[in-house]
């Protein structure tokens, strides 16, 4: 309620509230502005037709009438050059709070930011790289003592893998060979549909041997 009081009698102001209390009335008063030169326009225009109206018949009527546009053609650029400063203090505030509460942003982001690093320094920073560092590499230290101990005591002769591994080879070799050599297994209805198609090739020919033997007679 206080602080009502105080904006009332010209106390502080929120500045985001005043700079938008300020563009609206400035909008309000550039409608006001654009509905008077409608006004002024037509009022323009109707001069104009009885200038043209009168300009033969009745040329003081005329001329009174071009004079009364020619006033309110100046009162309509005066209020051309109003609204245009106008509208240059609206798209100034609309961008001085445009900036404002960019900067606003900023400002939280560097306020949450230098939370952040409040704990943090660069030699924090290194020290926690460097027993990473180290953690990593006695890490590394002890698999390879653990593998490399795996064999300990172990004798291994090389010519004697070497002579597996062949012994191995040509047994996969020999394999594969006879496996190329198993006779394919044909179902017995494929078998017996063969033989009764040799037999009528075998009829046939003995048919033919007998028309020639006929023939050669």
């Amino acid at each position: 309620m206080m602080a009502g009081f105080m904006n009332y009698f010209g106390g502080r102001r929120d500045p985001k509230t005043s700079s938008r209390d300020a563009i609206v009335t400035l909008r309000q008063q550039l409608q006001m502005i654009e509905k008077k030169e409608e006004y002024l326009q037509k009022k323009v225009d109707e001069e104009i037709k009885k200038a043209k109206a009168n300009a033969v018949s009745n040329k003081a009527a005329a001329t009174a009438a071009l004079r009364r546009k020619k006033v309110t053609e100046q009162e309509l650029e005066r209020l051309q050059n109003t609204r245009f400063q106008l509208e240059m203090q609206v798209n100034t505030l609309e961008s001085a709070s445009f900036n404002a509460e960019n900067m606003a942003a900023m400002k939280k982001a560097a306020g949450a930011l230098k939370d952040i690093h409040g704990k943090l320094s660069i030699d924090k920073v290194d020290q926690t790289m460097s027993e990473i560092q180290e953690q990593t590499q006695l890490a590394n230290e002890v698999s390879e003592a653990i593998s490399s101990s795996t064999y300990v005591g172990v004798e291994v002769d090389d010519d004697e893998l070497k002579q597996e591994l062949a012994e191995l080879e040509q047994e996969e070799l020999n394999d594969r060979l006879m496996a190329d050599h198993v006779p394919m297994h044909h179902p017995g209805g494929v078998n017996r549909v063969e033989d009764k198609r040799q037999a009528v090739e075998d009829d046939e020919e003995a048919q033919l041997k007998e028309l020639q033997a006929a023939l050669a007679m």
